[in-house]
């Protein structure tokens, strides 16, 4: 018997979006996404924030400071110009490197640990 992952597959503009069913690090989604030709969300404009408000669960998206405490970067190396932060973040409350889709109405950002276990949303550009 072979188990299957049950996927959720979106598409918006020119992007094609898989929401993950099952939970884990932030690194831990990356590697899948990228295992599947695609990476982490990086969202580019207000439209694809407010398109992706529409997803209920909270979930990694594909931005870290990583590299640079306090310098935010997208995983296709673009630095973060639009802002969708929650009120008070980021907050790097102890080393929170990592940023999921909140739990609010609007998806606001929030920084996590990289080891906190979410959902997470792969984009595939087309």
């Amino acid at each position: 018997l072979m188990m299957v992952e049950k996927k959720t597959v979106l598409i918006f503009n020119h992007s094609c979006y898989l929401l993950s069913e099952r939970s884990g690090s932030w690194d831990a989604a990356r590697m899948d996404c990228r295992n599947r030709g695609a990476d982490l969300l990086v969202i580019n404009s207000p439209e694809e924030q407010k398109f992706l408000s529409t997803i209920t669960t909270e979930v990694w998206i594909g931005l870290n400071d990583k590299e640079q405490e306090g310098t935010w970067r997208w995983v296709d190396g673009t630095p973060q110009i639009l802002m969708n932060w929650g009120r008070d973040q980021p907050d790097n409350g102890g080393e929170e490197d990592c940023v999921h889709l909140g739990g609010d109405k609007q998806k606001s950002w929030n920084d996590l640990w990289c080891s906190s276990s979410h959902q997470w949303i792969c984009e595939k550009v087309s």
